[in-house]
């Protein structure tokens, strides 16, 4: 029997082979190759629809990616991270964001016992700020809730919230993360410390960005709604008690988790309390039911019709393969702005790595660079890139077949059709004749995706988003990397500790690169100038 590390090189090469007999059939040629396109490179999963017959790969192709999974263990891998085996290898953690999502009532994973007594405690929670029974020292009712957090505590939560404001009257939530003074600097005029929650959402109670912002809006409150004001309306997801009692919140309002959620996983934790008090428990525990349906899906549906399975397996074909650097993520509605922002932390922090399981040099493209806005407003921006540049973009669009302003469902026609035109005409091009043919010709053959879904409810939103979760965790099982560290944002953390008293002026620059100096320099020249 051939050995397993060369059965992979074997699986790779075979790929790159269809990549090679595929390079001059356009993907248009591949419809009439193949009768039954269309139905075969889609499928339906639960309400969702998704198509990637506009992609450069025939059934051979497929078939030989599917054999590239099937070697590397991803069904095994799958069955080890649900089980709450550590696969997180380098922390030695286990990774159980989807017990976040079963049902209450039903049996979690050992070492998991917490997860639905503390959602009772946030749905109470959330309930009574909600419905007046909390208020604020002054005794108003809450209007604003500032969510203090900085990636995966930010990215999340501010999706959701944007995505789903549509669904449940509730306070308006505010996000600040940056440790930008400018950032907070615009935030504080605009609410009104009496009327104001704050939640510090940082898991150790250390993040520097988060408790540096942490400190200053309770200077703001101390000075503007009085000092007893910080101890009745701030309240922490963490799981560092004693700091947050320090701080001076109280237990009672402290939310924490456990060490098997990733930051970029946690949304469906007690990070997502910002979304349950703006939403409501109900659309909350809906965005829960979503993931976990998917996570249902991807758990038992066969290769060939499993969903997240599929998305990964194109994508890998897109990045490692054909050798595409980026993929552009164009969802057609506004209230998904922030999901390119979302994905490009969720994939590329997850899989930007370099080295296997084991240590050793990966052999293989990592993470593609994500990137993306929203339609239309991409069309009038980088689509002209997308359409006439020389370089490739796989496109991944994604489009609800009804809105929700049922008094302008023109524009959601509108809507549509600029999404289907656009996968289109990235296919199909163009090659006008005249005197303007070089300038007009579009080539064509660019490859798409597009993902339908019935109209953005919470539901929907929690199986968007737990599908994106499970096709990074393929990938990375192919890859053979853990995608559950992220040992390269450590570096630039501890970097930045380490000059802040050089940059303060507390400490003589020392021995440190001549071009970081320099800019030490400039920067204090710059201060003395002024």
């Amino acid at each position: 029997m051939m050995p397993a590390a060369a059965r992979h090189k074997s699986s790779w090469e075979k790929l790159r082979g269809h990549h090679a007999r595929l390079a001059q059939t356009p993907i248009l040629h591949l419809f009439s190759a193949e009768a039954e396109r269309g139905a075969d490179f889609s499928l339906h999963c639960d309400g969702l629809f998704f198509d990637f017959s506009k992609t450069c790969v025939d059934q051979r192709a497929m078939n030989s990616l599917l054999e590239l999974a099937t070697g590397r263990g991803w069904e095994q891998r799958r069955a080890a991270m649900f089980a709450g085996q550590k696969i997180n290898s380098s922390e030695n953690r286990a990774v159980l964001h989807t017990a976040l999502r079963i049902p209450e009532g039903a049996a979690v994973p050992d070492g998991c016992d917490e997860i639905h007594p503390t959602l009772s405690r946030m749905r109470k929670f959330s309930t009574d700020i909600r419905e007046g029974r909390l208020r604020s020292a002054s005794g108003d009712k809450f209007t604003d809730i500032l969510n203090i957090g900085i990636g995966g505590s930010e990215l999340g939560p501010a999706l959701a919230c944007g995505a789903l404001r549509h669904c449940a009257a509730g306070p308006e939530a505010h996000f600040l993360s940056n440790i930008d003074a400018a950032q907070a600097a615009s935030i504080l005029p605009r609410l009104n410390p009496h009327t104001t929650l704050v939640i510090v959402t940082s898991k150790t109670f250390t993040t520097i960005e988060t408790m540096t912002n942490a400190r200053a809006v309770r200077r703001w409150m101390v000075e503007t709604a009085g000092s007893q004001a910080p101890e009745i309306q701030f309240a922490a997801v963490s799981s560092n008690i004693p700091a947050c009692a320090a701080f001076g919140i109280n237990p009672d309002r402290v939310f924490g988790f456990g060490d098997y959620i990733g930051g970029r996983f946690s949304l469906w934790s007690p990070v997502g309390l910002v979304v349950m008090l703006a939403l409501g428990s109900e659309a909350f525990h809906q965005m829960l039911a979503g993931a976990h349906a998917m996570d249902s899906h991807f758990n038992s549906a066969p290769e060939r019709k499993n969903l997240p399975l599929l998305h990964a397996l194109i994508n890998v074909w897109h990045h490692q393969i054909c050798g595409y650097p980026t993929r552009a993520i164009l969802p057609y509605d506004h209230r998904l702005r922030r999901l390119p922002a979302y994905l490009q932390q969720l994939i590329m922090e997850s899989n930007g790595k370099s080295v296997t399981h084991s240590g050793e040099e990966l052999p293989q493209r990592s993470a593609a660079i994500i990137w993306g806005e929203p339609g239309t407003n991409g069309q009038h921006a980088f689509f002209q890139a997308l359409h006439q540049g020389n370089r490739t973009v796989p496109c991944e669009f994604l489009i609800a077949a009804s809105g929700d302003a049922p008094d302008l469902f023109n524009h959601h026609d509108l809507l549509i059709a600029n999404c289907l035109a656009q996968s289109e005409a990235l296919m199909s091009g163009q090659n006008p004749r005249g005197d303007l043919a070089a300038h007009r010709r579009c080539p064509g053959d660019r490859p798409s995706t597009t993902l339908i879904f019935p109209r953005l409810t919470p539901f929907v939103l929690g199986q968007l988003l737990a599908l994106q979760e499970h096709s990074v965790f393929v990938e990375g099982s192919i890859l053979d990397i853990n995608s559950f560290d992220q040992w390269g944002v450590e570096l630039g953390k501890r970097m930045a500790g380490r000059l802040l008293p050089l940059v303060a002026g507390e400490k003589p620059p020392g021995d440190i690169n001549a071009s970081t100096a320099q800019l030490l320099r400039n920067v204090h020249a710059a201060r003395a100038a002024e």
